[in-house]
């Protein structure tokens, strides 16, 4: 099998470094020139279709979808050679959809959000959301591990700003957790950076995934102490239980737009990281933690589950509810399973648009009814039976109903996890007729029931019907058609699943082995 990082292909044109810059550059004006502030949603909106438009033709022209294992558009540019670090950009298959999934969800965050922020503060308002867009796109393209880290700790800054100044009466309490969480995460990944440095191949380049993936794994309790430092980072990030309680505070206060970035996307950066860093340069340290990773998993599921079903909050509500799908991603990927490795990689990308539907309906309810309290509501279907409705898909969608976007991946995960753990398996079904509770419960007290009294709240505006069109359209074609997606990301997850499978097999031998190694004794079976 040939490994996903073994093939690099550089760009004709430096297409990622054009979207990133046209982000930044965009962000800086709608922040600094005065008159384009009473222009800021126009603006923002305009930029961020054109990044998306650029984003496609960069696609279009020079990525290769049926060699989705190999890194494409990649560029090379030298930084800080004495630490071996490089400004390295490049996507594979994973790569390439999860920037689609970040650049296609910030023009509707920015539509969704035309009217939430008083128009005097807009320019620092989009201002930030298009920089937070350069930091995603820098992240998801990064090949070069501290240059990761530096965007990593980065994107605090855009999302502090998000909710500490334009999140709700409890955003300063939300934005600090968040930042303290934030910063606990860093650190603890700064652990394994520093040893990268130290144990690694060394040269102007150490820090480049390519030469990282060929080299000699470390083996032993350095290799397991530097897996756990990133893996506890992505933990945070993901966010897996124990240490996800940050996400439900911060969601409850943070704008929805900002919401559905943060779960929509960043979080994915947890799940992420795991595949392209964890997995790939600590093969054993993997093996060996993914029974009790895969342990950790199954309690995310049911501890999501069961707090979404008790929470009042319908913001909590979602945020628990992508707890709970975390750990179904973080289950396939450390099962060892190529199959259930896709299902989470396709799984990343239903969840950023089921999510996104579920966090924008629910902020369009708050700013009709002035609670996001399932308690203070009942009825709404027959006072706004449109917005009820998009509920009602968004959250099918996120409980895997066939036909929507959650199905395909829920089910290669559980197939593909049944084949290696059929226990782990068996507890990831119940969790899933606990999603069914957490989001139909809901609808009924919310929506069904007798018309309120004194309610004359009008229905989904054409804006937002626009926006939840968009959403529901991407929602049927991941239903109905995940093969594209599917497609790309395969090669990488089939790689990735060799590593945890061979090594594991190979467990008893001597010495370490290492990604390219592992990927290679996959290939000859």
């Amino acid at each position: 099998m040939k490994l996903a990082t073994q093939t690099i292909v550089e760009a004709a044109f430096p297409w990622l470094t054009l979207l990133i810059l046209v982000a930044v550059a965009a962000a800086l004006l709608v922040c600094v020139v005065r008159p384009l502030r009473s222009y800021a949603r126009e603006f923002s909106l305009g930029v961020s279709l054109l990044i998306l438009v650029l984003y496609v033709v960069a696609l279009g022209t020079s990525f290769d979808f049926s060699s989705g294992g190999s890194t494409q558009l990649a560029e090379t540019y030298p930084w800080i050679p004495a630490m071996g670090a490089s400004l390295a950009w490049g996507v594979n298959g994973m790569g390439a959809v999860m920037v689609g999934l970040a650049v296609f969800l910030v023009p509707v965050v920015v539509l969704a959000g035309w009217n939430d922020i008083e128009p005097e503060r807009q320019g620092g308002y989009f201002g930030w959301i298009l920089f937070l867009e350069a930091n995603m796109i820098a992240l998801f393209a990064a090949r070069d591990v501290f240059l990761f880290y530096v965007l990593f700790e980065l994107m605090i800054v855009p999302m502090y700003f998000l909710i500490g100044r334009y999140g709700g009466a409890g955003r300063a309490h939300a934005a600090m957790k968040f930042l303290l969480y934030s910063i606990l995460g860093g650190l603890i990944m700064l652990v394994g950076v520093i040893g990268l440095y130290v144990m690694g191949p060394g040269g102007p380049q150490n820090y480049l995934l390519d030469v990282l993936h060929s080299s000699p794994g470390l083996g032993g309790t350095l290799e397991m102490l530097f897996f756990l430092s990133f893996f506890i980072g992505f933990a945070i990030k993901a966010p897996m239980w124990p240490v996800h309680t940050w996400l439900p505070d911060t969601t409850e206060q943070a704008p929805a737009g900002t919401s559905t970035l943060l779960v929509g996307v960043l979080d994915k950066l947890g799940t992420f990281g795991m595949i392209a860093i964890c997995v790939p340069l600590f093969p054993r340290a993997a093996a060996q933690a993914a029974p009790v990773i895969i342990a950790l998993a199954v309690i995310s599921i049911f501890w999501g589950a069961l707090m979404a079903i008790a929470s009042d909050n319908l913001m909590r509500l979602v945020a628990y509810t992508s707890v709970s799908h975390f750990g179904f991603i973080v289950m396939g990927i450390f099962s060892g399973s190529a199959l259930a490795m896709s299902g989470a990689i396709l799984y990343m990308v239903a969840h950023g648009v089921g999510t996104a539907g579920l966090f924008l309906v629910v902020g369009f309810l708050g700013q009709r009814g002035d609670s996001h309290l399932i308690s203070r509501y009942g009825g709404w279907q027959r006072v706004t039976p449109i917005l009820a409705g998009t509920f009602m898909i968004a959250g099918l969608a996120t409980i895997a109903l066939p036909g929507l976007s959650g199905f395909v991946p829920e089910y290669l995960v559980l197939m593909g996890t049944f084949k290696v753990n059929m226990v782990a398996a068996f507890f990831a079904v119940v969790g899933v007729v606990l999603a069914a509770v957490y989001i139909l419960l809901p609808y009924q007290r919310a929506f069904t029931g007798p018309k309120p009294e004194d309610v004359e709240a009008t229905d989904l505006n054409a804006r937002e019907k626009t926006v939840m069109g968009i959403l529901i359209a991407a929602m049927l074609a991941l239903g109905f058609f995940p093969a594209p997606v599917l497609n790309a990301v395969n090669p990488v997850a089939d790689a990735t699943a060799v590593v945890l499978t061979v090594v594991a097999e190979n467990s008893g031998s001597a010495g370490a082995a290492s990604y390219s190694d592992a990927a290679n004794e996959g290939s000859n079976e």
